[in-house]
């Protein structure tokens, strides 16, 4: 007997349940709750979720997640253009500018280097890092990426491309356990890293 007294109830359990760590019985809750609330409340739900998928952009200097073409850090005229953070993802932007500790401007590469996961250097936005370094008078590259095998291999293959520039290459300090990403770092801890990069050379 299906365990669910609906059909569309399942479809929608089992649509929520294909999001990152909600499993069927969180789904369960999260649709019965939509059930409870007004229909407006669902219409508008999925009406900002399309909108999002169908009209969020890139940004076309940075690649980090934008309304515009070019994102609110890139166009702010107060930010350090002569010093990049670069990390893995959106969520690490968002990580560091909580921690109000850093004023530069980011480059989102849209991943990490992971051979298992079929994600090699140009399934990531490298090349048009490297691009900017040409173009742009930056100074400066942080390689802020998770302490793992993969962060780490990612920076190494990222810093040996960049090395022959003339640029400094700095990496975050090990404030960060290993194996954490920088989402789940708290601010404190991950804002004193950014302080206290280290050249990445001398790691």
């Amino acid at each position: 007997m299906n365990e669910y007294s609906s059909r569309l109830l399942e479809t929608a359990v089992n649509e929520l349940s294909r999001l990152p760590g909600i499993g069927k019985k969180t789904a369960l809750r999260l649709a019965l709750h939509i059930l409870r609330e007004d229909k407006s409340f669902a219409s508008n739900l999925g009406g900002s979720i399309v909108k999002m998928r169908n009209e969020i952009l890139f940004c076309a200097k940075c690649n980090n997640i934008s309304d515009d073409n070019i994102c609110g850090i890139c166009s702010n005229h107060k930010r350090n253009e002569n010093l990049v953070c670069v990390v893995e993802n959106t969520q690490d932007v968002i990580a560091v500018e909580n921690t109000s500790q850093f004023n530069g401007i980011y480059h989102v590469l849209g991943g990490i280097i992971s051979p298992i996961d079929g994600i090699g250097p140009n399934d990531l936005s490298i090349s048009k890092l490297i691009k900017r370094i040409n173009e742009e008078e930056i100074k400066e590259i942080i390689l802020a990426l998770p302490s793992t095998v993969e962060g780490d291999t990612t920076s190494f293959y990222i810093y040996k491309l960049v090395k022959e520039f003339d640029i400094e290459v700095t990496t975050i300090a090990k404030g960060i356990s290993i194996g954490e990403e920088l989402e789940y770092a708290d601010e404190i801890t991950l804002g004193r890293s950014i302080i206290n990069r280290l050249p990445f050379d001398k790691i």
